[in-house]
């Protein structure tokens, strides 16, 4: 262990002497830089990987390419990062620009025509480096709100092209670009006593510790009495000048009796590292109450790269007759700081709670290993550190319904559930898959069926059954009406929805040919654009059909009147 955190320090200290070009890239966008979302910021099941600039409530503003270089990828799809373009540069980085609402010039029709030509909206692209060179400053797109974008903006990423990991553009000179001289601001402070022995402020179970600001702008707790083993979690977030949205933190060391616990720093990680942000956070207070308490600990050591830990992982042992300090750091990109001092003492005080109740069920698993159980015809396979923790799993099967836990529980990577049914019909099982239940609602999870075994591939915990979707999805124009004049508009928009398996494919024909539809999630719709010149001058016939995740189909079909200008 002493040399695994030898080398974690080591590399930490070796990383952080990195110098990357701070006046290499230009900004992406002319307008003033404003952060809706930091690097690292704490996302749902990530980190979030680059910078999300605010584009004032706008789409359409025009993003430039950072440096000199050529677009080496581009992605469109209605969920992520939406419209996507990847460029590399000779200097070894890859930029990328996220939730654009679309490509420029050459980009664009490079787009269009890999679109036309796949008949697909989602296509996934690798120019080779002479077929799209940008320079810099040029536009190479315009900002929007596609993919899983809640609202306007640009991201913004910087990474390594050769290892692919991200890099935090704070770093090539964007703390410059962004202003900032405001600390991050505390929200909570947490003490969990590790151990059912352990007692904080003769309380068995985490407690909230009060912080007071002093004038220096640092704080001070409480004392705390701690019996056994004690580790802290904290809630912080950051804000920049002028700018009142609420971002994530850069830094944060904790240090016990002056010496470094636990720490770490978002410079740099890999994509595959982002679902550990559940290991970070106390998961089921997150769950339960929406708070993001930073845990600044780990009684099972997790392989997230950015954390530095001593040989205790950061847990503190309370020692009688010695006054101990503990001392947290939290600091900005910009290495605006704050730091927060807690005093404890060891206490031998008697317990004034009762010993938490820990809910027994028969299958205790041990998250290191894999794990089978099985009842009636429902069976669940668990790989592997699958969770973080060991704990009585909550597993049962009562009239076709499978209990797996709960959603309170963080949940690292895909276990296997299977049904079996003999009972049903044929062309039943057709349409049928395995679903999650949350009270009458169901909601599909992706499912494949062989003979009478249905397998579904989910992070999800909760109740699940096997549901059967009979129903075809529905469509409706909802800007225009069939045989009215359509010359004035820009566009042809309908809704299209599936309120029980999903919406898995559609397609549009217009007098016969097929035509580009964007499908947006967010509203359930597609959009078609007439600036593609499918049209015809006059009538115009169209059909499209979509179909969901078992195979029900719907068709809807209409004509309108167009004028060639």
């Amino acid at each position: 262990m002493k040399s695994l955190v030898f080398t974690l320090f080591l590399s930490a200290a070796l990383f952080a002497q990195n110098q990357y070009p701070t006046d290499y890239f230009r900004a992406p966008l002319d307008i003033p830089l404003f952060l809706s979302g930091s690097f690292g910021e704490l996302r749902a099941n990530h980190f979030h990987a680059g910078l999300d600039f605010k584009t004032q409530q706008k789409e359409g503003w025009p993003v430039h390419a950072a440096a000199d270089g050529y677009v080496v990828r581009i992605k469109i799809s209605p969920y992520g990062y939406g419209k996507a373009i990847y460029v590399n540069h000779p200097n070894g980085f890859t930029t990328v620009y996220g939730h654009l609402s679309k490509a420029n010039g050459a980009i664009e029709a490079y787009i269009k025509a890999a679109q036309y030509a796949q008949q697909n909206f989602e296509v996934e692209l690798f120019p080779k480096p002479e077929e799209l060179p940008v320079l810099k400053g040029d536009t190479i797109a315009f900002s929007g709100n596609t993919g899983g974008s809640g609202g306007p903006h640009l991201h913004f990423e910087i990474r390594d092209t050769f290892t692919e990991k991200i890099l935090n553009p704070m770093l090539f000179g964007f703390m410059a670009k962004v202003a900032d001289t405001r600390k991050p601001i505390i929200t909570a402070l947490m003490a969990y006593p590790i151990g059912t022995e352990s007692l904080i402020n003769q309380c068995h179970k985490p407690l909230a510790i009060n912080v007071a600001l002093q004038p220096d702008g640092n704080y001070i707790a409480d004392k705390i009495l701690v019996k056994g083993k004690v580790g802290f979690g904290i809630g912080a977030y950051d804000v920049t000048d002028s700018n009142y949205t609420k971002s994530g933190i850069f830094s944060v060391q904790a240090f016990a009796n002056g010496n470094q616990s636990f720490g770490y720093q978002f410079d740099t990680f890999a994509f595959d590292e982002g679902r550990y942000v559940n290991a970070l956070l106390d998961y089921s207070r997150f769950k339960n109450t929406g708070m993001r308490i930073q845990q600044l600990y780990m009684e099972r050591p997790y392989p997230l790269s950015i954390i530095r830990s001593d040989d205790k992982n950061g847990i503190l042992e309370a020692v009688p007759n010695l006054s101990q300090t503990y001392k947290i750091k939290v600091a900005d990109a910009h290495s605006n700081e704050v730091n927060i001092d807690v005093p404890l003492d060891f206490s031998d005080l008697p317990a004034v709670d009762a010993t938490p109740d820990v809910k027994k069920t028969p299958y205790y698993l041990k998250s290191g290993n894999d794990n089978n159980y099985s009842k009636d015809d429902v069976s669940v396979f668990i790989p592997a550190d699958t969770f973080y923790d060991d704990f009585y799993l909550n597993f049962d099967v009562k009239n076709g319904k499978l209990t797996l836990q709960d959603d309170s529980v963080p949940v690292q990577k895909n276990m296997t559930i299977t049904f079996t049914d003999t009972k049903s019909a044929e062309a039943d099982k057709d349409k049928m898959f395995i679903a999650s239940l949350d009270g009458k609602k169901l909601s599909y999870n992706p499912t494949t069926r062989k003979g009478n075994v249905f397998t579904s591939y989910t992070k999800n915990l909760g109740e699940f059954v096997l549901a059967k979707d009979t129903i075809a999805p529905t469509i409706k124009a909802v800007n225009f009406k069939e045989g009215k004049w359509l010359s004035k508009q820009n566009t042809l928009v309908l809704s299209i929805r599936d309120n029980l398996s999903g919406v898995k494919t559609y397609n549009g024909t217009l007098n016969g040919k097929w035509i580009l539809f964007e499908y947006d999630y967010k509203t359930r719709s597609i959009t078609h654009f007439f600036d593609d010149g499918i049209f015809e001058d006059g009538r115009n016939d169209l059909k499209v059909t979509v179909s969901d995740n078992v195979g029900n189909s719907a068709i809807f079909e209409t004509h309108f009147f167009r004028k060639k200008q």
